[in-house]
């Protein structure tokens, strides 16, 4: 936009705006509009992960629905007007995204962009008035988190993280075993999450984007072991490899870590862009739990040693995360995965790293 016609329409908004009140009857009372049965959720970026599984979902969730996209690819945004049924004022690019602001039909704003754009928009969006979502991993650093819950803070709206496994009832119950124990004293957690990626030039292979296996994999593992445990780390012992150095030559393909708590409990990690992993196993002091798999997108079941099946099951992970988190706007409570809850993923994702350039096991 150049700057005569962003100055023609911003000011000639205000005129409009303006005649329009002085022309309000005076003596007609203002009826203020009913509480939103369902929000409204815009999209920001439409690759697999919003395509193939968000945007579906969306047609299932019983308190939010899809409203809007934000995209830099025209072809995309008219395929999703007319599979969707979305409104021409509620298709957004990257160049007019503030206009997000002026548009009540959206609620909340999705990011589901590479890691490396995730504090720009979600910051973007909580100063444009909009709940915001934001996909995992939160952020690339510390600081950029804390940036990220001071702009949702400061503009009074909500900021959820997109662990989707924090809402899945089998995961639910090995939560509440951190808090019950159940089998007696925690003593080791084994966390693996993984899968071949076989292209050879995406974001993922490449570092200033927020690529690699810690980042995009790895944070289920920490997270995993953050709520098997009940607790936060205290240390991290972290090593790196790769069979496709040609390919991973920016990221890191392969991560392996311990995390150390404080009461002597550690977990062993593994993460992969280049091998399948998936399970979650937490060892007791009487006996032991745990889920296999433990973070795919449906059919996450486990056991435990006295012979318990965890296998409840649900429609849609993605459909129950959107929901659980309208459901929090809706009725103004604390949402499951806020801001903060990401923020110490990634302090432990940055000590990762620490410990890999130093060679040695580093305090978080």
């Amino acid at each position: 936009m150049n700057r005569r016609n962003f100055i023609y329409q911003t000011f000639g908004g205000i005129a409009w705006l303006t005649l329009m009140a002085n022309c309000r009857p005076r003596n007609k009372a203002i009826v203020p509009s009913a509480p939103k049965q369902k929000l409204g959720v815009a999209l920001v970026g439409l690759g697999y992960y919003s395509t193939d599984l968000l945007a579906p979902a969306l047609l299932e969730t019983e308190h939010c629905y899809l409203a809007g996209i934000v995209t830099g690819t025209p072809e995309k945004a008219e395929r999703w007007k007319k599979q969707y049924n979305l409104k021409d004022q509620n298709i957004y690019n990257y160049g007019n995204f503030e206009r997000i602001a002026d548009n009540p039909d959206i609620d909340i704003i999705y990011i589901v962009l590479p890691p490396s754009m995730h504090a720009e928009y979600v910051i973007k969006a909580a100063k444009a008035g909009k709940h915001v979502w934001c996909e995992k991993p939160m952020a690339m650093t510390v600081a950029e988190c804390g940036l990220m819950i001071s702009a949702c803070r400061e503009n009074n709206v909500q900021l959820s993280i997109g662990y989707r496994m924090q809402h899945e009832p089998n995961t639910r119950d090995i939560m509440a075993f951190a808090k019950e124990k159940p089998y007696g004293a925690i003593q080791k957690i084994m966390a693996e999450a993984g899968y071949y990626d076989g292209r050879t030039d995406h974001w993922k292979q490449k570092k200033a984007m927020g690529g690699g296996a810690t980042y995009d994999m790895g944070v289920y593992c920490i997270n995993a072991a953050r709520y098997a445990s009940g607790k936060e780390p205290i240390a991290v012992k972290a090593s790196k490899s790769t069979t496709r150095p040609r390919i991973y030559k920016e990221t890191d393909e392969t991560m392996n870590f311990d995390l150390f708590f404080d009461d002597g409990t550690v977990a062993t990690c593994e993460t992969s862009l280049g091998k399948s992993l998936n399970r979650l196993h937490v060892q007791c002091a009487n006996g032991w739990y745990g889920l296999e798999p433990f973070q795919a997108y449906s059919g996450i079941q486990g056991e435990t040693s006295d012979g318990k099946r965890l296998n409840k099951s649900i429609p849609n992970e993605q459909a129950r995360q959107m929901d659980d988190d309208a459901m929090a706007i809706l009725q103004n409570t604390p949402n499951l995965v806020p801001g903060e809850e990401g923020l110490k993923d990634i302090r432990v994702v940055e000590a990762i790293f620490r410990s890999v350039e130093l060679g040695r096991k580093v305090e978080i």
